[in-house]
């Protein structure tokens, strides 16, 4: 049993290295056979680490799945280091902050220690664990259903929370923009994101790149809502004039 939780744990740090393997290739990297990594695969499933479909184990997202946390901490690092630095440019002294379980917004978290004092409200289990050594910077920890998937308090406790409270401004990101809309795969994520929204005088969307001319499942939102959405500099032009014939004021993290 051990041993089989091992090689569980290899597998996930391999696909979540590598976003998408083959049972076969799993196999023969093992020495095991290919029935022992289907059974593997479908623990590992279950756990909510990965999916499997036709043989292929994979971590990367699509338009019904969202990729679980761990994935997304290590997919465009540096794009998103360069847009929560331009975000956050938006934050001033004596600010009441919301912010969403993104991993783009986890990267503001570090520098609000420089622009304290601050109130902070979140959801995002790592950034509490970050803002609660910061002084001057008073954290409201917005408590749910914890979902280790997302490694983030959600579900209706967590909505009325949000609902008690009104932030001056709001970070937050999603999976998915297109059409002038914002995207996200789990509804219940939406009712979240949609909750924050309503929440916050001033919204900002942070998407890298990679993000845009996607969809997802559920629209999120319209991009009017937010007052400014930051992409990095490796958006195309493309993506960039459709987002400025839509009206959305876009700024690109240099």
């Amino acid at each position: 049993m051990r041993k089989n939780r091992a090689r569980q744990s290899q597998i996930a740090d391999l696909i979540l290295g590598q976003g998408s393997m083959t049972a076969q290739e799993l196999a023969e990297m093992f020495g095991v056979s290919v029935m022992t990594i289907h059974r593997d695969l479908d623990e590992l499933e279950r756990q909510g680490v990965l999916r499997k479909a036709r043989g292929v184990a994979t971590a990367q997202p699509s338009g019904v799945y969202e990729a679980r946390v761990a994935f997304r901490h290590a997919a465009a690092v540096e794009q998103k280091r360069r847009i929560a630095q331009a975000a956050l440019r938006r934050v001033e002294p004596g600010m009441s902050v919301l912010l969403d379980d993104s991993t783009t917004v986890l990267h503001m978290v570090p520098g609000l220690a420089e622009v304290a004092p601050l109130h902070v409200a979140t959801n995002f289990l790592a950034a509490i664990k970050e803002l609660a050594t910061m002084p001057d910077v008073r954290v409201i920890g917005i408590g749910g259903d914890y979902d280790p998937l997302h490694d983030s308090f959600q579900g209706m406790h967590a909505i009325e929370i949000i609902q008690a409270i009104h932030a001056d401004v709001l970070f937050m990101s999603t999976s998915a923009v297109a059409a002038g809309h914002a995207y996200h795969q789990e509804e219940r994520i939406v009712a979240f994101k949609r909750a924050m929204i309503e929440s916050a005088s001033t919204r900002y969307l942070l998407v890298d790149s990679s993000k845009l001319d996607k969809t997802a499942l559920h629209r999120l939102a319209s991009l009017s809502v937010f007052d400014v959405m930051i992409t990095d500099s490796d958006a195309s032009p493309k993506a960039l004039d459709a987002l400025e014939a839509a009206g959305v004021t876009v700024e690109v993290a240099p």
